[in-house]
């Protein structure tokens, strides 16, 4: 396989589509619990939620998968959506809707370079709700390479920003 160049630096991932068992159940996560906002919606078969007013960052469609069941353990897929908050005050509101919700954290994680939370959506599908320090913050090894690490996070202290930022 040929060695692929190297993508602009402003590339991004624009949407994620999952096939979900339940629309309406996938609405009332992501956009009751986590609160992004449906821009369009298919009849009973997909909709498009997206923060800011952008089309969608999000798609969700039952076309495939309409009363299906999550993928068992040890098979291939998508390991988890990664949703990246400006600030520490918005990560740490919706972790506490996430909380109210009834929802269970899986985990929770200093990287060094970013600071996350993994839930599961009511498909199963993992999901991170995180957001990044400043570049000049993130650790590195004395060769100037990236160190990213594995500390516990202090969740409390996160929703105590976000409660007092509201």
């Amino acid at each position: 396989m040929p060695a692929a160049t190297a993508l602009p630096p402003q590339t991004c991932v624009g949407h994620v589509h999952l096939k979900v068992s339940d629309l309406d159940r996938a609405i009332a996560f992501y956009s009751g619990v986590l609160g992004f906002e449906v821009t369009q919606r298919y009849g009973p078969q997909a909709a498009f939620l997206s923060a800011g007013g952008y089309h969608h960052h999000i798609g969700l469609n039952t076309w495939e998968s309409a009363g299906g069941h999550a993928p068992k353990p040890g098979t291939t897929g998508l390991y988890h959506v990664a949703f990246l908050f400006p600030d520490r005050a918005s990560l740490g509101q919706a972790i506490d809707r996430v909380l109210a919700a009834g929802i269970a954290l899986d985990g929770a994680a200093d990287h060094g370079v970013s600071e996350a939370v993994y839930l599961r959506d009511p498909d199963g599908n993992g999901v991170e709700l995180y957001r990044d320090r400043p570049e000049a913050d993130w650790p590195r090894a004395p060769d100037g390479t990236l160190a990213m690490m594995n500390a516990r996070l202090d969740v409390g202290a996160l929703i105590a920003e976000g409660r007092a930022a509201a």
